[in-house]
């Protein structure tokens, strides 16, 4: 028993002087054991682990953030289109249906970019319209350029009493932080149908 308490110390002594890292024991006789300290015996492992741990922390932190910010999303149902006759144009205007984070915004019929990124974006919209053709339009605006960033075309079909047509598009862009995104249909009093599961749009950063 001498041997073994000169080389163990007890358990209450090594947390004191450094913690436990382990669970081992060393036992003598029928009831009496003592728990072995890696860092009681071992310091060095003490500073390793601790440094160990704040990296693991530091890691999960900017995990974290980086799932916050690829998670980043908005998905927008309809509300209600308005026609402008000057320029030929039915303008949409969305409420939120599903979103997450801060770094999209909607404002009616416009949706403000507010954290810059690498974002997909898609929409579709149904068309009620005898025009042969319908499609719309989905126009970025930064810094008083505007670019038109997709196009949908879709033929309308000529031989029923109430023509039906998707017109649906995707793509990824680049979106610098107080860009706005609008979709317009470039045909004045266009006939749609603003149903939620029919006509959408939305965006999520990449």
């Amino acid at each position: 028993m001498a041997e073994i308490t000169r080389r163990f110390r007890p358990l209450d002594t090594a947390v004191k002087e450094g913690g436990i890292c382990c669970d081992s024991a060393v036992c003598y006789g029928a009831t009496s054991c003592y728990k072995v300290s890696c860092y009681h015996r071992f310091p060095e492992r003490r500073s390793h682990a601790e440094g160990r741990d704040k990296r693991d922390v530091s890691k999960q932190r900017k995990q974290s953030k980086r799932r916050e910010k690829q998670h980043t999303f908005l998905h927008l149902v309809p509300v209600s289109s308005q026609s402008y006759n000057d320029h030929d144009t039915t303008v949409l205007s969305w409420a939120v249906g599903q979103s997450r984070g801060e770094g999209l915004q909607l404002s009616a019929d416009t949706v403000t970019v507010e954290t810059e990124g690498t974002y997909f974006i898609y929409s579709q919209v149904l068309y009620k319209d005898t025009t042969w053709v319908m499609g719309h339009v989905i126009t970025k605006s930064h810094k008083g350029a505007e670019t038109k960033l997709m196009k949908c075309l879709k033929s309308m079909p000529s031989n029923v009493s109430q023509p039906l047509n998707t017109c649906y598009t995707a793509g990824i862009y680049f979106l610098e932080s107080g860009s706005t995104l609008q979709l317009s249909v470039p045909r004045k009093s266009a006939e749609l149908i603003l149903t939620a599961h029919a006509t959408f749009m939305g965006l999520f950063n990449m």
